[in-house]
């Protein structure tokens, strides 16, 4: 990626970065060569610099036909810290994109396109009513599970709340929910003792 030229510190999720990684993936075709990239960004909290350059990232990412992507959700401080709100973030970005690129699949039938819906409403109707959508309408649209398309009156009565909250109550619930996977004793303790070993040869602790 390029810098920032102030600074000296990476810039992510730039212009710049797009374009790079879109030329590396036509070397990587060139060459017959899998290539990896990021959905990255320079900010230093959830906010909107942070979702739109790692969008950039993420974009740029699929754009150039990417066979890995690392750091897809999560990333903060140009990598320095993972953010559990972000994380919550990116993962709605990720169901976007995985949305776009489901096929799309044509359907032609007089009940598909609608046509008795279209004559039940005429011209001064609406179809928010009608049965046509009353069948289809938990299933015709990607739902989001962060975003928030009330308007803004709606948005205020329930309390007003800014995505990285919505976000960071999230994360709470997921982990609130957590449940422990099996483990075979054997195999922890075998982990527990390599993970001793090297702290102890000089690696930074973990809670593991």
């Amino acid at each position: 990626s390029n810098v920032d030229m102030k600074t000296g510190a990476p810039a992510f999720g730039t212009a710049e970065y797009m374009r790079a990684t879109q030329m590396t993936g036509q070397m990587g075709r060139f060459y017959k060569l899998p290539i990896r990239s990021s959905g990255v960004c320079a900010a230093n909290v959830p906010d909107g610099q942070a979702m739109w350059e790692t969008s950039n990232s993420l974009w740029a990412a699929v754009q150039s036909g990417s066979n890995v992507v690392y750091h897809a959700a999560g990333w903060l401080e140009g990598g320095l810290i993972a953010s559990p709100e972000k994380f919550i973030m990116d993962c709605e970005v990720l169901q976007l994109i995985q949305r776009y690129f489901e096929p799309i699949i044509t359907r032609t039938e007089p009940e598909d396109i609608a046509i008795e819906a279209i004559k039940e409403v005429g011209s001064s109707g609406h179809f928010f009513g009608v049965q046509h959508t009353q069948d289809r309408y938990e299933t015709a649209f990607h739902q989001p599970f962060i975003s928030d398309w009330r308007n803004y009156e709606g948005w205020e009565l329930a309390g007003g709340i800014w995505t990285a909250e919505r976000a960071s109550a999230k994360y709470k619930e997921i982990m609130a929910d957590y449940k422990k996977p099996p483990m075979d004793e054997a195999i922890h303790e075998e982990l527990r003792a390599f993970v001793d070993r090297r702290v102890s040869e000089g690696g930074a602790p973990t809670d593991f």
